[in-house]
């Protein structure tokens, strides 16, 4: 982990208006429920100053593209229609502030099932990749709750940002990411 504070890190990595930014959702976006899953729009708690956060992100990176893992189907608790009309929830919140996501992948296997596509494997971002044509990894920024979220990243050679609920209060096993925040307030204030 670099222990520059993140403006000069950001400042380091030269982020001009071709970058994307890949968000994990729950954790990161959405309060995430303690052994459940966010199933509807009733249940999803935003994260403080996270919509706003995501509209300043916006002005820096030309997409911004959710991916998620959501295991949640496979087990039964909510089918794909159930998380379909959850983003396009999210989505109208988003834009009420300005914000907007371009577009949400997600993993609706077990992790039991050895997809090709739930994190830390990186189908989501080659299936972005195909979607949009323009995205360089090398130009790039995962940013993730967990060890899943930043191997994604990393795998792909992508620049990390960890998000954590509570500093200086480390969780162990931190993964070892390029940029260590909060939460994305604090990472988006970096920019504006």
């Amino acid at each position: 982990m670099n222990t520059l504070p993140v403006e000069h890190l950001l400042q380091l990595w030269n982020i001009t208006p071709e970058w994307t930014l890949f968000l994990d959702r729950d954790g990161v976006m959405n309060v995430k429920p303690d052994n459940d899953y966010v199933r509807n729009a009733a249940q999803l708690q935003w994260l403080p100053g996270v919509p706003q956060s995501i509209a300043l992100l916006n002005q820096f990176f030309r997409h911004t593209i959710v991916v998620t893992n959501q295991q949640g189907i496979g087990k039964g608790l909510m089918t794909e229609q159930d998380l379909k009309n959850l983003f396009a929830g999210m989505e109208t919140d988003l834009g009420n502030v300005g914000a907007k996501i371009d577009a949400w992948y997600y993993c609706p296997h077990l992790a039991t099932d050895n997809c090709l596509c739930r994190k830390p494997k990186v189908q989501m971002a080659l299936q972005a990749l195909t979607d949009f044509g323009d995205i360089d990894f090398k130009k790039a920024i995962m940013a993730g709750d967990s060890a899943s979220d930043i191997e994604f990243g990393k795998r792909l050679g992508m620049k990390t940002v960890f998000i954590v609920p509570s500093l200086p209060m480390l969780p162990k096993n931190v993964p070892p990411s390029d940029i260590v925040c909060t939460g994305l307030p604090q990472f988006a204030a970096a920019f504006g």
